[in-house]
């Protein structure tokens, strides 16, 4: 049997456990690319929610609180590594997240494309001119993107909410100041 040869003690180093806060308070120009729903392994990597179609251009997140060293696609969500979050612990603390960019990096827009960040909180009117209520979601399920409408509040009672397919023929416009509904789709 081979002698083994004792180590030398190490010194024990602590690893922070706490992510840095990335959570500055939100700015109009910057613009939310995906959320963190969760640790992932013991490494310090974080599961996202990607709202974007494409993150591989972004490194550097919420005002370069948080650098993003690498991302993959994982069974439930986006893996992903930054340079500040060392474990577990870290990642724990990062749950509920938002990853923002400024507005400014973002890619300029085609005709009938929009951000979601755009069009959520928008006032909504039918084309009879009819104040409807606010647009509180934007939902994609495979067919294309669904604007979810809460209606505007009664007697202090919530608005009931609906839901209204992102085309031409249920929304004809829309702008910075309102979305415009057929009113055929925002009948009970």
């Amino acid at each position: 049997m081979p002698a083994m040869k004792a180590s030398p003690p190490k010194t024990p180093q602590k690893a922070p456990t706490t992510a840095p806060d990335p959570t500055p308070a939100p700015r109009k120009d910057s613009v939310t690319l995906a959320v963190v729903i969760g640790a992932h392994g013991i490494g310090g990597e974080v599961r996202l929610k990607v709202f974007a179609e494409n993150m591989s251009g972004y490194k550097s997140f919420n005002d370069g609180a948080l650098t993003l060293k690498s991302a993959r696609a994982g069974n439930n969500g986006t893996i992903a590594r930054f340079a500040e979050v060392v474990d577990r612990n870290a990642a724990e603390a990062m749950r509920g997240t938002e990853l923002t960019v400024p507005r400014s990096s973002l890619p300029p827009l085609e005709d009938g494309e929009y951000y979601h960040t755009d069009v959520i909180g928008l006032a909504v009117v039918s084309t009879d001119g009819e104040a409807i209520g606010r647009v509180v979601a934007i939902d994609n399920f495979g067919a294309g993107d669904v604007i979810e409408i809460e209606r505007t509040a009664v007697d202090e009672k919530p608005g009931k909410r609906f839901m209204v397919p992102m085309r031409v023929e249920a929304v004809p416009e829309w702008d910075s100041e309102r979305l415009v509904v057929e009113a055929s789709f925002a009948t009970e």
